[in-house]
Order: structure tokens, then C-alpha cells, then sequence
């Protein structure tokens, strides 16, 4: 009897510039075109990330996530997303991976909290938490839209503008 390997787990790494035609197929592939319309691409159009993360298997980019400066009600914060995965590593834990890493870079980089729109159920497992006040540029199910909470006491309130 043969037993066949188990699966190498995904490395994480910083994304680079030469990472970014992999990770827009990744994006795409994840949500799309019509991703272009959401609420929260106007938090990221035209602008570059403050970091990035890719997930490598066997040296190709099979998921991504990004987080970006934002400032809610004049407090700096950081945003996160989008977070991608190809739809066959799916539930393998990277898109986890992916989201902790970027929870792990805030903390180091002393942000004050990390904002997304999102699942709760997933999301919550990390401490995101439904955040009021906050107000998109843009419709957004209020019921989505999270907080984790680093260096700030309490959750800001305003609108939430690209830094």
C-alpha cells in the first residue's frame, strides 16, 4: 500500500511588484468584475497598499490579501482587503493564514485597529467585532462591516476616507 504525500502547507510571504499580475488573476478569479462596484474598492482604487500578503504553493500565488491606510472619523486605521483564495485550496485554512498575518503586521505596526467588510462568523474568530459609527463611502450592510480593536480604547466613529 502506497500512501500519497500530504499537501505542503502554503508559504506566506510579503507580496512584491512582481507578484501583481498573480494576484490581480487570484483577485479576479475570487470575486470577479464585479467587485469593481463594491463600497469598498473606493477605499482602494488608485491607490497602493500599505502591505501585501500571497500565499505560495510549489512557487505559484494561490491567495492574497492586502491591507490599506484609512483614517475613520480622523483616527488612522488600517483596512483589509480583498482576501483571496483559488477556489481549489479553498478550506485548507490559508485564507486564515492570510488574515492572521495581516492582524499580526497591524499589531507590530502599532495601528490602532483593523476595519473590514465582512462574515462575522469567520471574522470573529480573530476578534473582529460589528463596529457602529463607522460610515462607509458607499452603501455597505452595516451587519459586515467589522473592527479589531489594537491600540484604540474604543472604536472610532465617522466616515471612513482613504489615507
Amino acid at each position: 500500500m502506497t500512501l500519497a504525500p500530504s499537501p505542503q502547507p502554503a508559504l506566506i510571504q510579503t507580496e512584491t511588484v512582481f507578484d501583481a499580475a498573480a494576484v490581480a488573476r487570484v483577485v479576479e478569479a475570487a470575486f470577479g468584475p464585479g467587485r469593481l462596484a463594491k463600497t469598498a474598492e473606493r477605499l482602494r482604487e488608485g491607490r497602493d497598499p500599505a502591505v501585501g500578503f500571497v500565499a505560495r504553493h510549489d512557487g505559484r500565488i494561490i491567495g492574497s490579501v492586502r491591507l490599506w491606510t484609512v483614517t475613520i472619523g480622523g483616527v488612522p486605521a488600517l483596512f483589509l482587503g480583498p482576501i483571496a483564495v483559488e477556489r481549489t485550496e479553498r478550506n485548507a485554512g490559508i485564507g486564515a493564514e492570510l488574515v492572521a498575518t495581516c492582524v499580526d503586521w497591524a499589531r507590530e505596526a502599532q495601528a490602532s485597529g483593523v476595519l473590514l467588510v465582512g462574515d462575522p462568523p469567520y471574522f470573529e474568530r480573530f476578534g473582529f467585532q460589528r463596529i457602529d459609527g463607522a460610515v462607509m463611502p458607499g452603501p455597505v450592510d452595516p451587519a459586515r462591516l467589522l473592527w479589531l480593536a489594537l491600540e484604540a480604547v474604543s472604536a472610532p466613529s465617522g466616515l471612513v476616507r482613504a489615507d
